[in-house]
């Protein structure tokens, strides 16, 4: 009975101490929690060249906002399967992650406080998942910036930086390429509409199309074919003039531009040059527009710190 007792004690004392042990390892591994908060960009993603445009408005921010943790987060499925499958087919280590994946991220590394920032255009259903995912994400303290549209005064500081971009009324007609929505209850339709009562009211020449929903590519192009006009220009009004730019807007079969250059008109695409490639130039490629969506995440920073 004696030898039992001693047994049980034996292994109780064992038990005990692995337990204290492990305790001691968890926590040694638990990391040291971050006083600064983290900044997490929101983009819905592109699988093409046009990727550049992440790197260059990356590039501006930590102009203005060096020292701070910067992630990126992709919220399109697609994108991110079709993207980590190819860089898993040619070895690159490298991987795309959601919203929910990167902010789990963080949270394990010790962050609590964390700036997401949009990157989309329009205030529409992208960003109120956004929105939704922010809200309810347990264990951080999270700030949503402000997408592009969402104030009129910063659609104006968009349309001052593009109006370099814009043909004279004597040298032809200019389209800002819009994504559109194809849901009628979206409250972006209503700065869609907004948008092309003040293009329609400050420039003669000057009109908006969208690849889904309103205003509907095809009126647009309707009418700007029959103008006098002999030359149409395309500038895009996304983030990153990718998949859509290059194949509904300006691709050589089955878009805007054949459309328009099979009625004899002449047209072309606002291009700029990076690392010494040319790109077709998308909104994020504009250090104007950058400058917007950086001065959001500075207001969100200052709100955050406060907490």
């Amino acid at each position: 009975m004696i030898k039992f007792f001693v047994s049980f004690l034996v292994a109780l004392f064992c038990c005990f101490s692995g337990s204290l042990v492990s305790a001691q390892i968890f926590k040694l591994k638990h990391p040291p929690l971050k006083e600064k908060p983290a900044i997490v960009l929101a983009a819905f993603g592109t699988s093409t060249k046009a990727q550049v445009t992440f790197d260059f408005f990356e590039k501006e921010l930590r102009k203005e906002l060096s020292g701070y943790d910067i992630r990126w987060a992709f919220t399109s499925d697609i994108i991110r399967t079709k993207m980590n499958k190819i860089y898993r087919q040619k070895g690159i280590h490298k991987r795309l992650y959601s919203l929910q994946e990167v902010l789990a991220k963080l949270h394990a590394e010790g962050y609590r406080k964390v700036v997401v920032q949009p990157l989309h255009i329009f205030p529409g259903l992208e960003y109120k998942e956004v929105l939704e995912v922010c809200a309810h994400f347990p264990g951080l303290r999270i700030v949503v910036g402000e997408p592009l549209f969402l104030r009129w005064e910063n659609v104006y500081e968009v349309l001052k930086a593009l109006e370099k971009e814009f043909l004279s009324p004597a040298e032809g007609l200019n389209i800002l390429a819009a994504h559109g929505t194809e849901v009628t209850s979206d409250s972006a339709n209503i700065t869609y509409l907004g948008l092309n009562w003040v293009l329609s009211n400050r420039y003669p020449n000057v009109m908006l199309a969208t690849v889904e929903g309103i205003p509907h590519a095809e009126e647009v192009l309707k009418k700007a074919l029959s103008s006098p006009a002999s030359k149409i220009r395309f500038i895009p009004l996304m983030f990153v003039a990718g998949d859509h730019v290059m194949n509904d807007i300006y691709g050589e079969e089955d878009s805007w531009r054949a459309e328009v250059e099979k009625a004899g008109k002449k047209t072309d695409c606002v291009t700029t040059v990076f690392n010494g490639k040319t790109y077709y130039k998308g909104l994020g490629m504009y250090p104007e527009v950058d400058a917007i969506f950086i001065k959001s995440i500075k207001r969100m920073l200052k709100i955050i710190e406060t907490y």
